[in-house]
């Protein structure tokens, strides 16, 4: 078993910045990739970044290329999203996944809003 908890949430101006990040607990050693996805009010939930066991980023959304980075910590068991030049398109529920031992976890989310 698997926990994923994120933090660092909250309510920034546009062009400011916000680091989320999500500490794992229970079996760590099984944790494999993870990730960063968002859900907008009404829409689907996105990738936004995902990053592999041994810590190589993977993957962007176009959308955040070039503004979020993802890194991980696996001594900390910790994955985090920094998050730079915010706008208001970014404004969405943030969840961390991870995978491991096949199955699929996720946190409950932290919400980032970006004000114009």
């Amino acid at each position: 078993q698997v926990e994923v908890a994120e933090s660092g949430g909250g309510s920034v101006q546009a062009g400011e910045s916000l680091r989320l990040s999500c500490l794992v607990s229970g079996k760590t050693w099984t944790v494999g990739g993870m990730a960063w996805y968002r859900r907008e009010s009404g829409k689907e939930r996105e990738l936004v970044a995902r990053i592999t066991r041994g810590g190589v980023p993977r993957e962007y959304a176009d959308s955040v290329k070039g503004r979020f980075k993802i890194s991980r910590d696996n001594d900390k068991n910790r994955v985090d999203l920094q998050m730079d030049n915010l706008r208001p398109e970014d404004s969405a529920v943030y969840y961390c996944y991870a995978s491991a031992s096949g199955l699929d976890y996720w946190g409950k989310g932290a919400l980032v809003t970006v004000a114009s």
